[in-house]
């Protein structure tokens, strides 16, 4: 075999590694960058309930200072809680 022949089935063979593994590269960024997104919603959600559950918790306090401690307060409070946290999980399925 001639060393131009060897060359050039080297190269061809170099040149496909080259694009495959360029290939790889593209796919597993995409999928990072797919990931990412994901989590860049959760963490918007989560924060958005925070905020509620901030809000709840402060009515809770004011009606506690308002009208002493009665469990119709906390029962209002986890139901307002509770019932956000079901309906986002049965809108999700």
């Amino acid at each position: 075999m001639s060393d131009f022949l060897q060359m050039d089935i080297f190269f061809f063979v170099t040149t496909v590694v080259v694009i495959l593994v360029g290939l790889l590269i593209a796919f597993i960024l995409l999928r990072i960058y797919q990931i990412l997104t994901h989590v860049e919603e959760i963490s918007k959600d989560f924060s958005e309930e925070s905020h509620l559950v901030r809000g709840d918790i402060a009515d809770l306090r004011h009606h506690v200072r308002e009208q002493g401690f009665k469990l119709k307060f906390l029962r209002s409070f986890f139901q307002s809680t509770l019932g956000r946290f079901m309906s986002s999980k049965k809108g999700r399925k």
